[in-house]
């Protein structure tokens, strides 16, 4: 890869890295092993980096990759000797989101999609045949975002990748880059990188494990709240949310199941409001003594959540 200053606005400002020395065939470097999770990651996976190789370059440690259930994607980009952001400092990630290697970059092995970080901004750019680019119809990327604290942490959406589930990458972080103060264009003369991995071990592979969500009930009421009373309505509420993304469910398909010892009820509500999935019925007036049998349950999505009683009408 050479180093690129194209006019078309949106393209990749090309960093002349050593990327260009990876094998395109050197695929298959192995993680060190599984990482402890974050709270919110389902899956998390710790790459070791060779250290120490160019005093004078940024040095990768070690970068964790994780996913949550929602299948928001996280690079966290250790670097020991660069604790802060600094403006002479950039950053290119390689994905190759569908492992193939005939798309994408055949310099590459097949990479699909590239992130830059430079002059303390971050964007996505997606092979076009040529070069990194963004065009009209590409991923948003809406859910794009980064930090530094002694290193990059990187945040997007597998959505915004194609929805990949098994992807593989490299990342190179360098220092020295200076800019030219009438047209910005970036001069990577003097610049010192790491790439990761090292090598020339290849690209990084990366499994997104996401566990299928359910619908957690939150809370669970009847009013009255000693149980039904002969004559008088009696409400059963449910209250769930998605275990995922701990959204409470307002929608949905609400199926109410009450008897009053062998005589079916039909409901008199049966709603999904901001206060929850609620089923009411009108208890018979000579039912006193019975067993009240009553079930409350909604789908949403192919999602389902129920709670059920057996009380005796007083």
């Amino acid at each position: 890869m050479r180093v690129v200053r194209p006019s078309t606005r949106g393209a990749l400002l090309a960093i002349a890295i050593a990327v260009v020395a990876l094998p395109a065939v050197a695929f298959g470097a192995l993680p060190s092993g599984k990482a402890s999770p974050a709270v919110a990651a389902a899956n998390s996976t710790t790459y070791t980096d060779s250290t120490g190789e160019d005093p004078a370059a940024p040095d990768i440690t070690t970068i964790v990759v994780a996913n949550d259930d929602a299948g928001m994607l996280s690079f966290r980009i250790n670097i020991s000797n660069r604790p802060e952001l600094t403006q002479d400092l950039s950053m290119l990630l390689f994905v190759d989101t569908d492992n193939n290697r005939t798309t994408g970059s055949p310099d590459l092995a097949g990479v699909d999609y590239a992130f830059q970080l430079i002059r303390n901004e971050v964007n996505l750019f997606k092979w076009d045949g040529t070069t990194f680019t963004r065009r009209f119809g590409d991923p948003s990327a809406v859910t794009l975002s980064f930090s530094y604290q002694a290193g990059i942490t990187l945040r997007i959406s597998a959505a915004e990748l194609g929805n990949t589930s098994r992807f593989n990458f490299v990342v190179e972080v360098v220092s020295g880059v200076t800019f030219d103060p009438t047209t910005g264009a970036p001069d990577f003369t003097n610049a010192k990188g790491d790439v990761a991995p090292g090598g020339g071990a290849g690209l990084y592979p990366y499994t997104v494990n996401i566990v299928k969500p359910t619908l957690i009930v939150r809370t669970f009421t009847t009013t009255p709240a000693a149980g039904p009373v002969a004559g008088k309505p009696f409400t059963m509420r449910l209250l769930a949310a998605r275990s995922d993304t701990r959204a409470v469910i307002q929608n949905g398909r609400v199926t109410c199941v009450g008897r009053a010892g062998t005589t079916l009820l039909r409901a008199q509500t049966s709603q999904v409001t901001s206060a929850g999935v609620v089923c009411t019925w009108l208890i018979p007036k000579g039912a006193k003594g019975k067993t009240f049998r009553g079930s409350v349950a909604v789908s949403f999505e192919g999602l389902n959540a129920s709670r059920s009683i057996s009380r005796t009408i007083r």
